[in-house]
């Protein structure tokens, strides 16, 4: 049996961990052998899994092309974070691998990051750093703030990360509304939101922040329909996936004034074109995908997916198993039951 492994890209140039302590040494206190794989891949090979007992893995993405010819895939997938479009959940179910996600490890990170990029729109942060670098002074009063206290919230995704971030806004006396078809009106109870359709949403909300999960349901949900019912006063933040939002028809709504302001972590394209209109735009703040990369994430996503790992190895169904299925096949029931290690 190979070590587990860990993808390359978690290298810099240096040959360091860029995320600093992922939490690996948990493997050591465990015994368990682990390796970086020797290339940074764009989709992991085949080479890199078969007879890996695990891989733990940040960037590269998964297809069938992954297991093609391999005669011992890994129990787990430990996916280092918590989007999952990049990785075909159908062919690591055929082929007996479990896909995990950090949820517990992004979760309040991502709110907080979420947070951060709220108040920064609503303070017009972007621009006043560029007047002040610019020796602007002159223009301050162009660019006043708006207030978040009493407001209206509406959150598109309500699993863990937007529940934690409703807890956040509690200080600000806000009103939380939220959509997620999927999410049990008990969790809105206990936090005094309210679940509503999305085109209420669109209308009544003085912010809304996407938190949502990118899926073929997903796809461009915050479409020109639902621009044109926001606010002329309303703010958007995206800190879950690009293509949630029809960017294009953001940029229109922004450069007609449909919507005051918008902030955006993460972009149809990545990275962007350099010649995409929302940079030149005076009312959006952005940051490249990495609002939320914080030391607290970086232990909390690393200790997550070696867990993870762990908990396969010695027989246990991991926590946050994204494709289900696969923990009811015999391939990976009779794999855990031997005990891999």
């Amino acid at each position: 049996m190979r070590p587990v492994g860990v993808s390359r890209d978690f290298l810099g140039p240096d040959g360091k961990n860029v995320w600093g302590d992922i939490g690996l040494d948990d493997f050591d206190a465990a015994g368990v052998e682990w390796e970086y794989l020797p290339e940074n891949v764009s989709v992991l090979r085949p080479e890199d899994v078969d007879g890996r007992p695990a891989v733990l893995f940040a960037a590269p993405a998964v297809d069938a092309s992954t297991f093609e010819g391999v005669v011992e895939v890994p129990l787990v997938l430990a996916r280092f974070g918590v989007g999952y479009d990049a990785v075909d959940l159908d062919a690591c179910t055929a082929a007996g691998s479990a896909v995990t996600i950090t949820p517990d490890g992004a979760q309040r990170p991502v709110a907080t990051a979420a947070l951060g990029m709220l108040l920064g729109s609503l303070l017009n942060l972007s621009i006043k750093d560029r007047l002040t670098r610019e020796s602007r002074w002159d223009e301050r009063t162009d660019w006043m703030g708006r207030g978040l206290t009493g407001t209206t919230v509406g959150l598109v995704g309500f699993g863990s990360t937007a529940t934690d971030f409703a807890t956040l806004l509690a200080p600000f006396r806000v009103n939380v509304i939220a959509y997620d078809p999927y999410a049990p009106a008990e969790r809105a109870e206990a936090l005094g939101a309210e679940l509503v359709d999305l085109p209420t949403l669109a209308e009544r909300a003085d912010a809304v922040v996407v938190m949502a999960v990118l899926t073929p349901e997903t796809h461009h949900l915050i479409d020109d329909d639902f621009l044109r019912r926001m606010k002329p006063t309303a703010t958007l933040v995206n800190v879950a996936r690009g293509p949630i939002v029809d960017e294009q028809a953001l940029i229109r709504a922004l450069g007609a004034g449909e919507i005051r302001a918008a902030a955006l972590d993460v972009f149809e394209q990545e990275p962007t074109d350099p010649s995409n209109p929302l940079l030149s735009m005076d009312n959006v703040l952005l940051t490249p995908h990495s609002v939320g990369w914080t030391d607290e994430m970086s232990i909390g996503n690393g200790r997550s997916a070696v867990r993870a790992i762990l908990d396969a190895l010695e027989g246990r169904p991991p926590r946050f198993v994204v494709n289900k299925a696969v923990l009811e096949t015999p391939a990976w029931t009779e794999r855990t039951a031997a005990s891999v290690r």
